[in-house]
């Protein structure tokens, strides 16, 4: 548990993230979480959990150790990370993560066209970030053409939860997007659990 005074799992520990969602029994709970997030752009229908280290190329060089990294059934490649303390640098660091899932797409000993699977970076962060945008706690970052604002690359997303910035009520919770939200500010401070978390994947 987060503490020992709670009676619900805390989200933003590392044994709590994982107890829940890091688990194949419980991959449900991902892909509803995952499937929140995403609003549409994307559908997970099943995920296969992969090893979470990843090595540099060379000795020496540093790595990354993922909170989770999983793979859909097309082979697109989802990061999801949770941080509870600041971090000064966390999107430089976001986007070396990212880097890993990317070269290791490139088929060893045969002829390679280049051709890449979508790679989702997501970030479940337990402060706020974007003091630019005091009110937006949940960000989705694309590669841009800078002058259009079309999209130039589809295949490299960042997704960055703040979710000290969310501030439903119970009450005014409407999908799972928002229960997720809550469940990741509030589940762990609950003495009981309330009827509209009993419902659906919850």
């Amino acid at each position: 548990m987060g503490g020992t005074t709670d009676r619900y799992i805390n989200l933003f520990t590392d044994f709590g993230f994982k107890k829940l969602f890091g688990e194949e029994p419980n991959k449900d709970l991902l892909i509803s979480f995952l499937n929140s997030l995403l609003m549409g752009e994307e559908y997970i229908s099943d995920l296969s959990y992969l090893k979470n280290e990843r090595l540099g190329k060379h000795e020496g060089e540093r790595k990354a150790v993922y909170d989770l990294y999983c793979s859909n059934e097309k082979g697109e490649k989802f990061i999801v990370e949770i941080q509870r303390v600041k971090q000064e640098f966390f999107k430089d660091r976001s986007v070396y993560y990212s880097t890993f899932a990317i070269q290791e797409q490139a088929l060893k000993g045969q002829k390679w066209n280049y051709e890449l699977k979508a790679v989702y970076m997501i970030a479940v962060l337990d402060f706020e970030f974007s003091d630019e945008q005091p009110h937006k706690l949940h960000h989705r970052v694309k590669l841009i053409e800078e002058e259009t604002k079309a999209v130039f690359y589809d295949k490299l997303s960042f997704v960055y939860l703040e979710i000290p910035k969310f501030d439903k009520s119970l009450e005014e919770l409407s999908n799972d997007y928002e229960k997720w939200l809550y469940a990741f500010k509030h589940l762990h401070r609950l003495r009981e659990m309330p009827k509209k978390l009993e419902v659906g994947i919850f």
